[in-house]
């Protein structure tokens, strides 16, 4: 296997053992256009761990039909341009169910620093909290009500970066406090302060914005009547 960095924090050994209720791995290579799936990829498509080899193609023919022009055109980009495969989407699995998801990624860097893949996580949106989780999520409670403010905080960043809601959100940001070993609210503390790195909006998106800001009002005034 190639010797990479790469934010699954897997760079050497297998991708077995990666991931969890709701969420899993994958590499996807440049220059070969291999992909790589942990075991829950392979489940959340509905096969068995290895039982098929995740190819582009396979990968396409199990986007959902409105979602598949949209994933094909970021994974040529990535491929072209050298960009993490970041997406939020629509799967079918094996006996035709519709997964709801996002995948976010990463560069995989070599050791000269050339970009040579892209590896990340698919985060299911669609599934009610296992058991597992629930108990991981009430067991950072306490610790939710004493730091409510910056959680909310990175809670919207998520929901606007992603297009999702709060609870979802807040399952994000709770898979990766577990996934790292970092304490929910040190981690939406990290995530704000790491916001001035993120490029500005575009303009138009400002100039949108803008008009909603100015006109929020009129949208109560109506909803009321």
């Amino acid at each position: 296997m190639e010797e990479s960095r790469d934010p699954t924090g897997q760079a050497q050994h297998h991708l077995a053992g990666a991931g969890g209720p709701g969420f899993g791995s994958f590499r996807f290579w440049f220059a070969t256009q291999r992909w790589e799936w942990s075991p829950e990829v392979y489940r959340m498509h509905g096969y068995a761990p290895g039982e098929v080899e995740p190819t582009t193609e396979l990968i396409l023919a199990h986007k959902h039909p409105d979602d598949r022009d949209q994933v094909t055109e970021q994974i040529t980009r990535s491929v072209s341009e050298g960009r993490p495969f970041s997406s939020r989407h629509r799967f079918l699995d094996t006996q035709g169910n519709t997964h709801h998801v996002i995948v976010v990624s990463d560069r995989i860097l070599d050791a000269t620093d050339a970009v040579v893949g892209t590896a990340g996580y698919y985060v299911a949106l669609d599934e009610t909290l296992a058991s597992a989780e629930r108990e991981a999520l009430d067991a950072v409670l306490p610790e939710v009500v004493e730091s409510r403010a910056v959680i909310e905080q990175a809670k919207g960043v998520l929901m606007r970066m992603y297009s999702i809601n709060a609870e979802q959100a807040f399952k994000v940001l709770s898979w990766r406090s577990q996934e790292t070993n970092v304490k929910l609210r040190d981690l939406a503390e990290a995530l704000i302060g790491a916001l001035p790195q993120v490029p500005p909006a575009q303009p138009s998106t400002v100039t949108a914005f803008d008009h909603v800001l100015l006109t929020i009002h009129e949208r109560i005034h109506s909803s009321s009547d």
